[in-house]
């Protein structure tokens, strides 16, 4: 048997410049931390000649093409395996469509179960772009490559998407003190609602392409939201990251109309009447989880208990996907 276990992620600054309908004419950058919140693959070799996969569904077929999961049946053929009988398992600590990357984290924990079940070794930024290229030229979803990235990578890290395809991952210069702070003084809320990213990117990603001037000037100034954002946790500035985030998310409501909706709305004006200094909607938006930084925790967190939104308490993760047991 083989476990693996791959983090979830919070997104920074920067997110939808990842997209190849903008880094390729203009060059993206993100800014992404992994969290200790996962995704856990299992792959069990069993004695029938069939593949069992559990899921929030159940499949249970004789060859590839039936599997109905697409990134499963896509990961199986981008890497064969020598035995045709396996079972397939997935876990994660946070469901799905709550904006924190779980699609990335799902197709890097399964591809690095296979290649282990293969006792191949495969790097970190191959393993990314292998991830990249099932969701996003095999299945063709409206997606990013931060989510695959950081799940690989781990930790507080940048990345730079060059018009060219290539990737340049720096992971951020912080200080211990700025580094303890930042994970003590970011607070996750979970809305209630749940959504699938691609509505929201799918548009982005048609206006991008038709050359929409007011998306593509939108985009510009989130990309600089990101630099802007990284040099000022790396100077320990972090009420001025706050600042920044605030901002950045006010300008992304920009994007969609579906980014936000006036629920979402209430609970960040009360956040912000409570103590968040900056804060925004993880993810593509319409769902998911609230992120907020804050020098007053406790006032926050009864603020929005208060209005019945549940805290996640996270910590940042290091190691990004790593491989649990192999029996």
């Amino acid at each position: 048997m083989i476990i693996t276990r791959t983090p979830l992620r919070i997104s920074l600054g920067g997110g939808g410049t990842d997209l190849p309908s903008y880094y390729r004419e203009h060059g993206g950058f993100v800014l992404s931390a992994a969290i200790d919140k996962y995704v856990y693959i299992t792959v069990h070799e069993t004695f029938r000649a069939e593949y069992l996969i559990k899921y929030s569904m159940t499949e249970n077929v004789a060859t590839i093409d039936e599997i109905k999961h697409p990134i499963i049946r896509e990961a199986l053929r981008m890497v064969p395996v020598a035995a045709k009988h396996l079972e397939i398992v997935s876990m994660s600590d946070i469901p799905a469509g709550t904006g924190l990357g779980s699609s990335g984290s799902f197709t890097i924990a399964l591809l690095r179960a296979l290649h282990t079940l293969n006792k191949d070794f495969v790097p970190r930024q191959i393993l990314a772009e292998q991830a990249c290229h099932i969701e996003i030229d095999l299945l063709g979803e409206p997606v990013g490559k931060q989510d695959q990235y950081i799940a690989s990578f781990g930790g507080i890290t940048s990345f730079e998407f060059r018009q060219d395809g290539g990737v340049d991952v720096v992971p951020l210069s912080i200080s211990s003190e700025t580094l303890y702070n930042l994970e003590d003084n970011l607070l996750l809320f979970f809305t209630g609602f749940t959504r699938s990213a691609s509505a929201i990117l799918q548009e982005q990603d048609q206006k991008t392409r038709g050359g929409d001037s007011g998306m593509i000037d939108h985009l510009h100034q989130i990309k600089q939201f990101g630099y802007d954002i990284k040099e000022a946790i790396e100077q320990g500035d972090l009420r001025r990251f706050a600042a920044i985030m605030h901002e950045h998310w006010e300008r992304k409501k920009y994007r969609s109309k579906s980014m936000t909706n006036p629920q979402i709305d209430e609970y960040y004006e009360i956040a912000r009447a409570n103590g968040a200094l900056g804060g925004k909607l993880i993810g593509a938006g319409g769902g998911g989880f609230l992120m907020f930084y804050t020098e007053d925790k406790t006032r926050l967190r009864h603020a929005l208990r208060e209005v019945g939104l549940r805290e996640v308490r996270m910590r940042f993760d290091f190691e990004g996907t790593t491989l649990m047991a192999r029996s």
